[in-house]
């Protein structure tokens, strides 16, 4: 009887999903993305529209080197910059599989990929090959990096956290060395996150001695070009999103799931590369850009835009405390047009409830878009050197320091060497995202 009934279940909810596809048709129905941005189209339309003969002027004919970019934020940032007609792109990746990916979709776009020159290369930009890359194929006019290790999730052990100082702060440095000894005269570009300012994670602590890497005139001072870098809200279905993890879950007939209590900014993938090209070409120097989003308007709870994803696709939302108990339903739910969502509490490390792009001690600037505002460098503003950090944090990522130098709490301490606020506002925990649903 057991199994009459499951395949029961089955069969309405195939018929279910049946149903819905032959209905959306015949309906016009807001993108996806909206549920999460509020908007149809990218807030950047008129930016991109007013300036396009000065993106033109400063794009056309130049040599672009995009790292870590065949993800979705460096990818939807090439589309964008590919429209102002550069003369060579070369994209570096350490993910072959996206880089083929990335090449696929430019190559099969409705817009022809019309360029002089253009190369994805497999390498990590850390690395002696990048090096060699540098110093063989410059100088490059443009250099953009969106290369990170980007998850909360991963301060969950002093492994994972070594790997995030190395990529988020030791090679930036390296990679700004090079730069000065092989495209002096470049623009260069670095992406940040909303979790810079004022942060409570390893993962935005170290971003934000990243933009200090790029800032500091002891590091970043043989740079002749303009620097700058863009903080900006959550990429809705971006890879490895929480957004994207509803698509999956759906795809795979699972529960949803969603952390109570939470707020979030969010952009669309589209509205990320927008971001960037922007920020990257006309921002000023030593300037970061912010979206111009309003807390009251545009500070989403993520249970809202779970329930708005459920409807989207057709099943009115129904929550759960218990991941046991949303499995077992989730036949019977789906049968009834309905789809299990499990509230999760937030109560893991470094997850900050709500979000902000001005850290204390910063004020946001105009900079003549309609867009974005910016958030001028303030400085070390609690003492310290880059250049102290740097010999800290080195020996411990490369694995020649002492043992007590590579725990959690000493590498905190070497943040808080530069920002001592961190030392008190870090959220710790005994729970990571990687023990909930």
């Amino acid at each position: 009887m057991t199994a009459c009934r499951s395949a029961a279940a089955g069969l309405s909810m195939r018929r279910h999903f049946q149903q819905y596809s032959e209905e959306i048709t015949s309906v016009t129905k807001a993108p996806l993305f909206s549920i999460a941005t509020g908007r149809d189209t990218s807030m950047f339309v008129d930016d991109l529209a007013g300036r396009s003969a000065d993106l033109r002027e400063q794009v056309a004919g130049s040599r672009i080197l995009a790292v870590g970019a065949a993800g979705s934020i460096g990818s939807n940032t090439i589309r964008t910059l590919l429209r102002f007609k550069p003369k060579a792109l070369h994209i570096i990746d350490q993910n072959e599989n996206a880089l083929a990916e990335l090449v696929r979709e430019l190559r099969s776009s409705p817009e022809p990929l019309d360029i002089e020159e253009f190369r994805t290369l497999p390498l990590d930009y850390g690395s002696a090959a990048m090096r060699s890359l540098l110093e063989g194929e410059g100088p490059y006019d443009r250099v953009l990096n969106f290369a990170a290790i980007k998850h909360v999730r991963s301060e969950k052990d002093a492994y994972s956290i070594l790997q995030m100082f190395d990529t988020n702060i030791v090679k930036q440095a390296r990679f700004l060395d090079w730069l000065s000894k092989y495209s002096p005269s470049a623009d260069y570009f670095s992406v940040s996150t909303d979790k810079a300012a004022n942060p409570v994670s390893f993962m935005g602590a170290t971003k934000r001695i990243m933009e200090h890497v790029l800032f500091d005139p002891e590091l970043s001072g043989a740079m002749n070009g303009a620097i700058n870098s863009a903080r900006f809200a959550n990429v809705a279905f971006s890879n490895g999103s929480l957004l994207q993890g509803w698509e999956r879950r759906m795809a795979r007939r699972e529960p949803m799931a969603c952390p109570k209590g939470i707020r979030r900014y969010f952009v669309s993938l589209e509205e990320s590369g927008h971001i960037c090209a922007l920020a990257s070409v006309l921002a000023p120097n030593r300037t970061i850009a912010i979206p111009r989003l309003d807390p009251v308007q545009h500070l989403r709870p993520l249970q809202e835009i779970a329930d708005a994803f459920a409807r989207w696709h057709g099943f009115e939302p129904v929550h759960y405390d218990s991941e046991d108990e949303a499995k077992s339903a989730l036949d019977t739910d789906a049968a009834q047009g309905r789809w299990p969502i499990i509230i999760t509490p937030a109560d893991t490390g470094g997850e900050k409830p709500y979000e902000e792009f001005v850290g204390a001690g910063e004020v946001s600037v105009e900079f003549d878009l309609e867009g974005l505002l910016g958030v001028k460098w303030a400085g070390l503003q609690h003492g310290g050197s880059m250049g102290e950090l740097l010999a800290h944090v080195t020996p411990a990522v490369m694995g020649t320091a002492a043992a007590e130098a590579c725990t959690k709490e000493a590498l905190k301490t070497m943040i808080g060497s530069i920002e001592p606020a961190f030392l008190s506002a870090h959220i710790d925990s005994n729970r990571n995202l990687d023990q909930r649903a």
